[in-house]
């Protein structure tokens, strides 16, 4: 494939690496696009502080480093700047105030908690069977695709239900069925699928597949290794197979933010 637009730095408190060195790896592994999309800061109350996220005062030496790398790289790899997006319920306009400030590309969407924010929401990615954390999640999600902002949706199956089949195929459809309608690409996680995480699974793809949803693999990198091909991790290969995914460029339409 061509491009990964799910690239995270140091600024996120779990990533390691400069820039410069995720950017060397994916000419090394023939992408033409790249694109970083760290975790967003949030405007939560001063009190706060997340430890999974930049700090707003961040943000301008994110976009500014990514600038001139972009200037210095344009011969060798096309840089697109852009951010990994929480939606919430109350935090998400005070938010894009902020972000439309800078020169950012694109964002995607990527829900980690609900039925709120992460201060006092839950995480979608611990064990559940309480059918009313996954409609929750889902709830969330759509609510968020429905901005028409986000450029696609990331790891859209992290919701880790473990409970009856049935629930988690009733809820789960409404995000797929909402991403056909909104056009807007699930993401296939290759960084989930190399930590044998609860994501992407079979069952959500296998029915996503099977209603015709658009797709996108997305590295999510947070080492400069990350950045690879699929046909580098044999396995994952398998995965899209039995699952009657294809992947081509993996090149798709970035939405604007303003």
């Amino acid at each position: 494939m061509l491009a990964n637009y799910h690239t995270h730095t140091t600024r996120c408190n779990h990533a390691v690496g400069t820039e410069r060195e995720y950017i060397e790896k994916a000419i090394e592994n023939g992408f033409k696009i790249l694109g970083f999309s760290d975790h967003t800061p949030q405007p939560y109350p001063p009190e706060y502080k997340s430890n999974i996220r930049m700090d707003m005062s961040e943000l301008e030496n994110y976009t500014d480093t990514l600038v001139k790398l972009r200037e210095e790289y344009k011969k060798d790899i096309q840089l697109f700047i852009g951010l990994e997006v929480e939606y919430t319920d109350k935090y998400f306009e005070p938010l894009m105030k902020q972000v439309r400030q800078y020169p950012i590309d694109y964002i995607i969407q990527g829900q980690h908690f609900a039925p709120t924010n992460e201060i006092d929401g839950f995480y979608v990615g611990a064990e559940t069977t309480d059918e009313a954390n996954v409609k929750a999640y889902v709830d969330l999600t759509i609510e968020g695709m429905q901005t028409g902002l986000f450029s696609y949706l990331a790891h859209p199956d992290l919701m880790n239900y473990v409970g009856p089949d049935m629930v988690y195929q009733h809820h789960m459809k409404r995000i797929v069925k909402a991403s056909i309608d909104l056009n807007i690409p699930l993401e296939i996680n290759m960084q989930g699928f190399f930590l044998n995480r609860n994501y992407p699974s079979d069952r959500f793809f296998s029915m996503a597949s099977a209603m015709g949803a658009k797709f996108v693999i997305g590295c999510d990198a947070h080492h400069p290794e990350d950045v690879m091909q699929p046909w580098q991790m044999e396995e994952f290969e398998a995965f899209l197979t039995r699952n009657n995914i294809e992947y081509g460029d993996n090149v798709i339409e970035l939405r604007p933010v303003k």
